[in-house]
């Protein structure tokens, strides 16, 4: 049987390391045989044409917490992850975290169960799962319903213990208030990617954190203590602490972008800073309002608010994330696609998701970087 050949050529393409031009990808049986130099190729060949798209691999988004009009908190089902993901693959996004924003331990259970099965059944996309809260500073809730943020307790991390067992990737979020580094220590060592955020800590706690194995921050600058001139805050920790990575919602919304291109300067390393959509259930929709946990949603001009005007996740995608960091930043464009795919992929210790190596996992850019769309469906 002769193998099923397809080859791209006609735009550049990212390989999740670099920006190439003048080459050709070509995929046997949906796998990533080479990379060539279009003079190179043969005559016969069957050639898709990118015609000036970007060719690559698929957004790495770790903190979705809805899209296709739903939420995952409303119901915690493979159903729900599977409607979420086809709503995000569509935008680009062929790789996510879904997330659960703080709730009850009944919910966090259901959503550990939920995101196990879609695991196992295959559901295209599902990379693990991100628990946002319950353990989080009340101070810093922002959309977070105050009633159910709690501290960690002896059941709460035996559940999470459990959960990192079966999940190829768990990423919790949590606030030095509610959780002792004995606990972060505990959660590094089982393979949970502790990531700090909600949080109003002091400097030298976020970075006593860091040393326990907290080596996240999510969404940077929101509901976070701030850069100080006295206190530099956990901001500060993420900044000077090489080995904290953090996600940011690059919309210009919720970080402006003189901040973000202050961010990006004086990142230490080898952390990195990358790109998250902090999506819900609007993405992939024209929905103008929603509701979490009764709360009403509302979306204009780009922003998700409450009815009190408090920020309530972001109304972005990631193809937008890198218009913003490209032309309102000033970073490279591979420096913006690395931002969404390969350190997001580097983070879950999943780089088979993130490097061009599979179609299923590739996607095409508009060069006006204004959309993105897989190159296969499914």
């Amino acid at each position: 049987m002769t193998a099923a050949t397809i080859t791209f050529a006609g735009g550049p393409i990212f390989d999740g390391e670099m920006l190439v031009e003048g080459h050709a990808a070509r995929f046997v049986d949906g796998r990533l045989d080479c990379f060539l130099p279009e003079s190179q190729l043969s005559a016969g060949e069957v050639i898709e044409n990118l015609s000036g798209d970007i060719l690559s691999p698929g957004y790495v988004d770790l903190q979705v917490n809805g899209g296709g009009g739903v939420m995952f908190n409303d119901d915690p089902s493979v159903e729900t992850l599977r409607r979420i993901a086809g709503a995000h693959r569509q935008l680009g996004a062929t790789s996510i975290l879904p997330t659960l924003i703080t709730d009850t331990p009944e919910k966090t259970r259901a959503a550990i169960a939920a995101a196990t099965q879609a695991i196992k059944q295959g559901v295209h996309g599902i990379a693990g799962l991100h628990l946002e809260g319950p353990h989080l500073s009340v101070r810093r809730k922002g959309a977070h319903d105050a009633a159910l943020i709690r501290p960690m307790e002896g059941a709460d991390l035996q559940q999470l213990l459990d959960a990192a067992k079966v999940l190829p990737a768990l990423m919790v979020t949590i606030a030095p208030e509610s959780v002792t580094t004995a606990q972060v220590e505990t959660l590094t060592k089982a393979g949970v990617i502790v990531s700090m955020g909600h949080s109003d800590a002091a400097f030298e706690t976020c970075v006593t954190y860091v040393k326990a194995g907290a080596h996240c921050a999510t969404h940077l600058f929101n509901a976070m203590s701030q850069l100080g001139n006295r206190e530099p805050g956990l901001v500060g920790a993420v900044l000077s602490q090489g080995a904290i990575s953090a996600g940011l919602i690059a919309d210009a919304i919720h970080v402006h972008p003189e901040t973000m291109r202050a961010a990006f300067a004086a990142k230490q390393g080898p952390g990195r800073l990358f790109l998250v959509s902090d999506a819900m259930a609007v993405a992939g929709t024209d929905l103008t309002e929603f509701k979490l946990e009764g709360r009403i949603i509302q979306r204009e001009n780009g922003k998700l608010t409450l009815q009190d005007g408090t920020l309530a996740g972001a109304d972005l995608d990631l193809t937008t994330a890198l218009r913003v960091l490209t032309t309102k930043v000033g970073i490279s464009l591979p420096d913006a696609l690395a931002a969404a795919t390969r350190i997001p992929g580097d983070i879950i210790s999943q780089r088979a998701i993130s490097d061009l190596r599979a179609i299923t996992q590739a996607i095409r850019i508009s060069p006006d970087l204004s959309q993105a769309r897989p190159v296969v469906a499914g």
